[in-house]
């Protein structure tokens, strides 16, 4: 529907408009500006920066390796079944338990 067609609409909201202009629109409170410097965030990151510089500078220790036990079953003379037990600091000469069933089979 249009208003153009309808004269009883156009002159209700011209009405309304003439009432709309001798409103009193009450002024909207100014809100006060505060400047305020948050104090936090500059300290926390100097913090962050000096706890950074505390642990990552420090002198590292190296930790002796730690030893490595190895005990295997083997057969020995009359079949007997003896365990071998060896000390080492490296993983270089451990086998698979599985190794055998390669070997073997």
């Amino acid at each position: 529907m249009n208003i153009n067609k309808d004269p009883e609409l156009k002159t209700f909201f011209q009405e309304l408009r003439k009432q709309d202009e001798h409103l009193l629109i009450p002024p909207f409170p100014e809100v006060e500006k505060k400047s305020r410097f948050i104090w936090w965030i500059p300290a926390g990151i100097a913090a962050t920066l000096l706890f950074g510089a505390f642990f990552l500078t420090g002198e590292k220790s190296e930790e002796p390796a730690p030893e490595v036990l190895i005990i295997t079953l083997e057969e020995g003379p009359n079949q007997e079944l003896q365990f071998q037990i060896q000390e080492t600091n490296e993983m270089d000469i451990w086998e698979s338990p599985t190794t055998s069933l390669l070997t073997e089979y």
